[in-house]
């Protein structure tokens, strides 16, 4: 097998896989809450799960999973990179989403109540976005 070969079979299979991660994501987006709110809301959903990544009061799976997505959305590289317009922050979304779910089921949902930095509206969709009992 020639180099441009094997470069085209290594090319061709992260192409793929990078379709298969896109896929997953778009399955695993929140139902009821939409992509726009979690866009909106982006910047206190950070600083939420900065905090709730800092609170040794939860368990230690949980903050480990909050310190990963926040490692995700400061990566220079993601799934959909940020400059396509609209599609390039809905890994974004659609990550913070899982991870906030991870913590409802865990935490609970009074982990997200207590560090909410934003407006009660704002938590109201954060607990569409998580899944979590209004």
């Amino acid at each position: 097998m020639s180099t441009v070969g094997v470069v085209v079979g290594v090319l061709a299979g992260i192409a793929l896989v990078w379709v298969a991660l896109v896929a997953v994501l778009w399955v695993a987006r929140p139902g009821d809450a939409t992509v726009r709110e979690a866009l909106r809301l982006l910047p206190d959903l950070v600083r939420l799960l900065r905090r709730l990544a800092g609170d040794p009061a939860l368990p230690r799976g949980v903050r480990v999973r909050l310190w990963l997505g926040c490692g995700y959305l400061l990566l220079p590289i993601d799934l959909v990179p940020d400059f396509v317009p609209v599609l390039g922050y809905v890994d974004d979304a659609v990550v913070v989403a899982l991870v906030l779910r991870a913590v409802v089921r865990q935490a609970g949902p009074e982990a997200i109540e207590q560090h909410w930095p934003g407006s009660a509206s704002g938590l109201e969709a954060v607990r569409r976005l998580a899944g979590s009992p209004h």
